[in-house]
């Protein structure tokens, strides 16, 4: 179903010009648009694709000059990604679920699905399980015991949610991801090379056979409002308190937060980001692509890694980080730098001690 362009711009609170009736079906880049598309041209620099295309219509910079660019219509983002966000939630259909519940879903009798709820096939949904109003439930999602999702979630296919899971409302699962499985805990009866490493930072005594006993999962995991988890992300259950993700936060693919991990609201976990178990993560932290988080420490709020930042200690709020192990980004950089004047350095050295070497014979 399209949208006009007045529509649009009342939908992102934008300014439009020209003929507002233009009905946009699709968004796309500029030298592919169409007739029916919304060019995308947020920036002076992607103006050239305009000609190139066949828009009628397109969402520009501030102050752009349109009907110079051959424009009927355009609407005007002060800021582009932002209008983005908004624009492409017009557009988005979402996964197309049928209403009701298919007859080839399993789901318990003492299970309360709310009202306007849309279930597909291949769906089992556990004993006292409470699924809020129009929750939609893509086809091999299984939902276990106990657990408790709020008013318009959204569960892509083949997701999958533990036992005695607390999720709150407009929740987004994309396909895969794996909520409330068993921690990763493991003791052995003596003292473990683990533990004696730690200690002493690498000396062994003794190496001798040891074996691993499980420590079981007891706790659950508790999420809060507007979350959103991505594919194949693994959100591990607490030992005896719960896991918990914050209101408000994003976790990108492949994201695996450990046991008894609490993380703030507004975080951003980016693709292939790793939690230790026990860490504890503040508010509004962004941790970028490959990150990881040791054991038991605290990372404050406000903090922002770089991409594939080990962070072994506590980080204070506000600290930007970088690096293996993760330091300041200002002191990242000139560690970089110093490194890569080592070979000049180097064979300065060499030169000198040659020079020296002459000298003295």
């Amino acid at each position: 179903m399209g949208h006009t362009i007045a529509e649009i711009a009342l939908a992102l609170g934008a300014e439009a010009a020209g003929d507002t009736s233009v009905v946009i079906e699709r968004a796309s880049e500029p030298a592919a648009a169409g007739p029916d598309d919304l060019a995308l041209a947020m920036d002076p620099r992607y103006a050239d694709g305009i000609g190139k295309g066949a828009a009628l219509a397109a969402l520009l910079w501030q102050g752009a000059d349109w009907q110079a660019l051959g424009l009927r219509a355009a609407v005007f983002a002060p800021r582009g990604r932002l209008a983005m966000a908004g624009l492409s939630r017009m557009l988005d259909a979402g996964p197309v679920i049928a209403p009701g519940v298919h007859a080839m879903s399993v789901i318990d009798p003492s299970a309360v699905i709310g009202e306007g709820a849309a279930i597909a096939p291949f769906v089992t949904i556990g004993a006292g399980v409470r699924i809020g109003p129009n929750a939609r439930i893509a086809s091999h999602v299984s939902i276990a015991e106990g657990a408790q999702i709020g008013a318009d979630a959204l569960i892509c296919q083949g997701a999958r949610i533990g036992a005695r899971v607390v999720i709150g409302d407009r929740f987004i699962c994309q396909p895969g991801a794996v909520i409330g499985a068993d921690g990763f805990s493991f003791v052995t009866p003596e003292k473990s090379g683990v533990e004696e490493i730690r200690q002493t930072l690498g000396q062994r005594d003794e190496i001798a056979a040891q074996s691993w006993t499980r420590i079981h999962s007891l706790g659950a995991v508790t999420i809060g409002n507007d979350v959103e988890i991505g594919a194949n992300v693994c959100i591990d259950r607490g030992t005896i308190r719960n896991t918990s993700i914050g209101n408000g936060t994003k976790l990108d693919n492949l994201v695996h937060i450990g046991h008894n991990v609490q993380v703030g609201d507004d975080c951003l976990l980016c693709g292939q980001v790793g939690v230790a178990g026990s860490s504890r993560i503040g508010n509004r932290v962004v941790l970028a692509g490959q990150c990881g988080v040791n054991d038991n420490i605290f990372v404050g709020d406000d903090v922002i890694a770089g991409g594939a930042t080990k962070i072994f200690t506590n980080a204070p709020a506000g600290r930007v980080l970088l690096g293996y192990p993760a330091v300041k980004m200002e002191t990242h950089l000139e560690m970089q730098k110093a490194l890569r004047r080592l070979p000049r350095l180097v064979k300065k050295l060499s030169q000198t001690s040659d020079k020296a070497d002459e000298t003295e014979g």
